[in-house]
């Protein structure tokens, strides 16, 4: 049976994605989640997830969002990061379902201060956990009755991205703790089961030398076995686990963590230069063409 049984193509809601989910950790595999920057970013997204079958995850950052509405604009009220999240929506919506596969709309990392552009994730790493579940939830119940996931970081992830800068961070904060997994699980359980938990295991955004980051996927059937034994019952690694800082990362961290109930795995520098590589090779490749305003190289 694929994947395509069980839910529909196109971009998913509610019981849909959770059903996506729970495919993928039945099968051990994580669905990426690619961050988008403009149409034409997410356009290659799909078209590489049409071609090799997959379900996608295409994601924007508060950055991203401001830029996939032009740089043009102003943002000071995060006017620019709305706008721009809103057209990535609609236009992956429109298109998705025309490459075929099944794709969820997803948000990057939302830090405190940009709780105005996002009602949804909390970034876990600035304020007391406390607050931060209790934020979650407030924000989870306007959420489930319209059918959103919700995905809560907890833990630290290193390295900078929207303006939050963890570089200088303690090592040993890099790493969560089954007791705080199991506080989210308990809180957000309560109001819907469509949600997700990024448990920090030596996270870093970027791409880094090997060495460099001290990942350590194996950490997450710790967070696993206690939600098990808190629940009781049959349930085997009932956790929807997230893989933040993806790029860099090796096989077999992948693979660790994948076993371990990773379902959705975050990239983004990799992509970008994948991207940036494309452009950068047509261009070299066409240079005689792009002299000139006539003629079409292809």
């Amino acid at each position: 049976m694929g994947v395509l049984d069980i839910v529909p193509a196109g971009v998913l809601t509610g019981d849909n994605v959770r059903k996506l989910f729970e495919y993928a950790k039945e099968h051990q595999f994580a669905i990426p989640a690619i961050n988008v920057t403009s149409s034409s970013v997410a356009n290659a997204v799909l078209e590489a997830a049409r071609d090799i079958k997959s379900p996608i995850i295409i994601q924007v950052s508060q950055g991203g969002a401001a830029y996939f509405a032009g740089k043009g604009l102003a943002n000071d009220k995060q006017q620019a990061s709305i706008a721009g999240a809103v057209a990535a929506a609609h236009h992956v919506r429109l298109v998705a379902k025309e490459y075929g596969v099944p794709v969820v709309m997803h948000s990057d990392h939302c830090a405190h201060k940009l709780l105005p552009w996002f009602d949804g994730m909390l970034k876990a790493d600035e304020e007391v956990q406390e607050d931060n579940i209790a934020t979650c939830v407030k924000y989870f119940k306007r959420m489930a009755p319209l059918g959103l996931w919700l995905e809560m970081e907890i833990g630290i992830t290193g390295g900078e991205e929207d303006g939050v800068d963890n570089t200088g961070v303690d090592n040993s904060k890099l790493y969560t703790q089954p007791e705080d997994i199991w506080d989210v699980h308990a809180a957000l359980s309560k109001i819907s089961p469509n949600f997700s938990i990024a448990a920090a295991f030596g996270n870093v955004h970027g791409v880094y030398k090997p060495g460099n980051v001290k990942l350590h996927p194996e950490l997450l059937n710790k967070h696993q076995v206690y939600a098990e034994e808190k629940i009781g019952g049959k349930a085997k690694k009932p956790l929807f686990l997230v893989f933040h800082g993806g790029s860099g990362s090796t096989k077999d961290e992948i693979k660790t963590a994948v076993q371990n109930g990773v379902v959705k795995m975050n990239v983004d520098t990799d992509t970008q230069f994948a991207y940036l590589a494309g452009i950068r090779d047509f261009v070299q490749s066409k240079a005689g063409y792009l002299q000139t305003q006539v003629g079409n190289p292809e």
